[in-house]
């Protein structure tokens, strides 16, 4: 509970060619040898990425990515990694070795980088071998329109401008203005709020899984008092507890179930919900949901979670949700599957996504897949606002959330 999870944390990529330095900027700033360094050219094969704290910015996730001048038709899958990075990136770092100044490829990255509106800072490294700095900072002002601020001379060997370059990180990087909350602003201090954890041979033994861990602390932060409990002694905590909730939150297995139990004067949803407010993208996964009445016979699902786990006899993803797709459709649909990092590229082969809640994707990579998914004209949809809509209880669950679709 007390190390901050990975989507919370600010994911900084590294980008650059083979031997520019990017995995020795990352020994540096952190002072520690968590990268590989190494002067055969490719040493970085995949994406690495590291969570750590990085003063004065706080906990951060550093992307180290493969060179973007790799060869081969290995070196292209590489390639495209390494670019698939700048879906989750916060920020971006383009390193380059003075010596060499600005190639095409750091010409591209830069150019994607500025146009999905990344923050970012270009590194001019090796300052220790006597590079001409001046000489690769006018290319980069004249040619490309980079101001001063983004540029920076340093050395990961000697440490040049090392601190330097984590102040202009942190003020570089992307500020929370506190307003993004999972549950906290829907009640008030004192509130109790009775969460619906379902522990079953899927629920991780001895932890409760990272929704329900960051909703308890978001309602804890508000002065809430949270009250964990089994949907099997749900209506035994509701009668014993005295007061009425503020809220009921469920986990979306067990919606129709819960939703059964809870009186109608008390506000239902689900975690799953609560994350796509939170993410920003309520209104559209709620759109998505309707979607579901429009599938036709063979038509293809994709669902895809954002993490990777053992998938187990009754998993929700692959087992439960294609089985009340079947049932509420009426219809013989195909089921495609991804997890973690995985996301189609191309997406025109499916008529709907269902998409986990993404507790383990942070906002900036939530928001690409949504958009990638606009962008086909594919509407999409995530489980808890699926089964909602598929239960029946779609209205209900979202009344509270401010969601403009109702």
């Amino acid at each position: 509970m007390n190390v901050t999870p990975a989507s919370e944390r600010t994911h900084i990529g590294i980008f650059g060619r083979r031997n520019a330095g990017k995995s020795s900027i990352i020994n540096a700033l952190t002072d520690q040898n968590l990268a590989i360094v190494s002067d055969v050219k490719g040493t970085t094969t995949d994406p690495v990425m590291k969570s750590m704290e990085l003063l004065p910015l706080g906990p951060v996730m550093m992307i180290d990515t493969p060179g973007l001048d790799d060869e081969g038709d290995l070196g292209m899958l590489r390639m495209q990694k390494s670019y698939q990075v700048l879906n989750k990136a916060d920020l971006a770092v383009l390193v380059i070795d003075a010596a060499l100044g600005v190639s095409g490829e750091d010409a591209d990255i830069l150019a994607r980088i500025r146009d999905k509106g990344i923050p970012y800072l270009i590194v001019l490294n090796k300052a220790d071998l006597g590079a001409d700095y001046n000489g690769a900072a006018k290319m980069l002002k004249e040619d490309f329109q980079i101001d001063e601020h983004f540029l920076l001379w340093v050395s990961a060997k000697s440490g040049l401008n090392i601190h330097e370059m984590k102040e202009r990180l942190a003020a570089l990087a992307p500020k929370d203005d506190g307003k993004r909350r999972i549950a906290g602003d829907l009640i008030s201090c004192g509130d109790f709020v009775v969460l619906v954890v379902p522990i079953d041979k899927a629920a991780p033994k001895g932890r409760l899984i990272l929704p329900q861990q960051q909703t308890i602390r978001d309602l804890l932060d508000a002065g809430g008092i949270p009250v964990v409990v089994r949907d099997t002694e749900l209506s035994g905590a509701l009668n014993r507890l005295g007061v009425k909730p503020a809220l009921v939150i469920t986990d979306s297995q067990v919606f129709e179930q819960v939703a059964g139990m809870v009186p109608d004067d008390i506000p239902l949803t689900s975690f799953s919900i609560l994350f796509a407010r939170y993410k920003g993208n309520l209104d559209l996964v709620v759109r998505g949901a309707g979607a579901i009445d429009m599938l036709q016979q063979d038509d293809t699902v994709l669902i895809s979670e954002g993490c990777t786990h053992h998938r187990q006899c009754g998993d929700i993803g692959t087992e439960k949700l294609p089985g009340w797709l079947l049932k509420h459709t009426q219809k013989n649909l195909h089921f495609e599957f991804t997890s973690g990092t995985e996301f189609p590229q191309d997406l025109s082969k499916y008529r709907l996504i269902i998409h986990c809640g993404g507790c383990m994707l942070n906002e900036r990579e939530m928001k690409y897949r949504l958009k990638c998914a606009e962008d086909a004209g594919v509407p999409m949809t995530n489980y808890g606002t699926a089964i909602a809509h598929m239960k029946g209880i779609l209205a209900r669950s979202i009344a509270k959330l401010g969601t403009g679709h109702f």
